[in-house]
Formats: structure tokens, C-alpha cells, sequence
């Protein structure tokens, strides 16, 4: 009966080292097979596209818009406004910047351009003032993280408008959709922070009230 007690006792040890063994090397693959800002900052960093082929451009493209898309929120937006992924959205053609566009637009993006033109001019006015306040507060943010940075302080800073007046002019004169349809690939990556921004708080409900 000792022995029975014994050999139980000692599988169900081997049973417990075996579970956290296991959950151990599975949380490894995930931290490894998890896109992190950091992830998305190194492979931007080390990507030329102007040294590619038109082949290898695409499937690199293809990868950071992958990338992009499983970034959380507020990571997306960091990466958005980041120094090195300007310089990189400059390297592409103007349709690599319309595909690259439309495919890290957040999912149900043209459904909101649709709700948020039917709402009340009031309402619309208050997310868009909201949505440039909450990225105002994210820019000061970033730019007191990085004292120390030139381009942090240019474009983060206290006196840096989130987008540039004529832009921002423009949205509220013409309407989010159909300037945002009538635009470049490139205003449309100047617009992207604020118009995510606008799908989220749609989608709280926090301008609709």
C-alpha cells in the first residue's frame, strides 16, 4: 500500500513538472510570436525599400501592415506618429501608400465614415475636437518620454498641432468622407491617427451623447 502511495505520488509530481513545463514553452512561443512596438520599431529600422526588388518590397510591406494590425490601439498610434516609420512611408510609391493605407485602416473604418456623416454638425464637431484633444495628450506624452529628441520635441511637442491647420481646415469644412476620398495616400497617412481616433470613440459611444 506504501509503494502505492509512493509511485501515485511521485506520477502525479512528474504529472505537475510536466503541465508547468509546458505552460512555460508556451508562453515562450507566444512572448517569441508576439509583435510588440519594439518588434515593429527594429524591422522598420532595418528596412530599405530601396534596396528590394518590387517582389521582396511587397511581401515587406506585407509583413509590416501585418504587423501594424496586431499592435493594441494605443501602440498603432505611437507607431503611427514615430520619426523612422516617416521615413519609410516616404520610400513607397504612391500605390504601395494606397494599399498600405487601406490595409491598416481599422476593421469597419468605412462603416464609421458612413455613421459619423449622418450624425448632428454639433456632434460631429465635438469628436472631431475630441479626437484632436485625446492625440494632443498622446503627442505631449511621447515628447516628455523623449526629452532629449529632437524630432520628439519638433513634433510632439507643446506648440506641434497634431495635424497641420490646412488639414485640419479642410476635414471640417469638407466632411471626413468625402475629403477623405478625394485625398493623396499621403494626407490620408497624416489623417490616419485621427480618423482611428474617431472610430474609437464611435465605437464607445462617446460622441454620440
Amino acid at each position: 500500500m506504501v509503494n502505492e502511495q509512493k509511485k501515485f505520488f511521485i506520477w502525479a509530481l512528474g504529472f505537475i513538472a510536466f503541465v508547468w513545463i509546458a505552460a512555460f514553452v508556451g508562453f515562450k512561443i507566444v512572448e517569441v510570436h508576439k509583435v510588440t512596438p519594439a518588434k515593429v520599431a527594429h524591422y522598420i529600422i532595418n528596412t530599405d525599400l530601396t534596396k528590394l526588388s518590387p517582389q521582396e518590397r511587397k511581401r515587406a510591406l506585407d509583413k509590416l501592415a501585418d504587423m501594424m494590425n496586431s499592435l493594441q490601439y494605443e501602440d498603432r498610434r505611437k507607431m503611427r506618429l514615430e520619426n523612422e516609420w516617416r521615413r519609410l512611408f516616404e520610400q513607397m510609391t504612391d500605390k504601395e501608400k494606397e494599399d498600405f493605407i487601406e490595409k491598416t485602416l481599422p476593421v469597419g473604418f468605412k462603416r464609421m465614415l458612413d455613421s459619423f456623416e449622418k450624425l448632428p454638425e454639433e456632434r460631429r464637431k465635438k469628436i472631431i475636437n475630441d479626437s484632436l484633444r485625446r492625440l494632443k495628450e498622446a503627442q505631449e506624452t511621447m515628447a516628455a518620454e523623449n526629452p532629449r529628441d529632437k524630432f520628439a520635441r519638433q513634433n510632439w511637442g507643446t506648440n506641434a498641432p497634431v495635424i497641420s491647420p490646412e488639414l485640419e481646415q479642410k476635414v471640417r469644412v469638407l466632411g471626413l468622407k468625402t475629403f477623405y476620398n478625394e485625398s493623396s495616400a499621403q494626407t490620408k497617412a497624416e489623417l490616419a491617427p485621427v480618423l482611428e481616433e474617431i472610430q474609437r470613440l464611435m465605437e464607445r459611444g462617446s460622441g454620440l451623447r
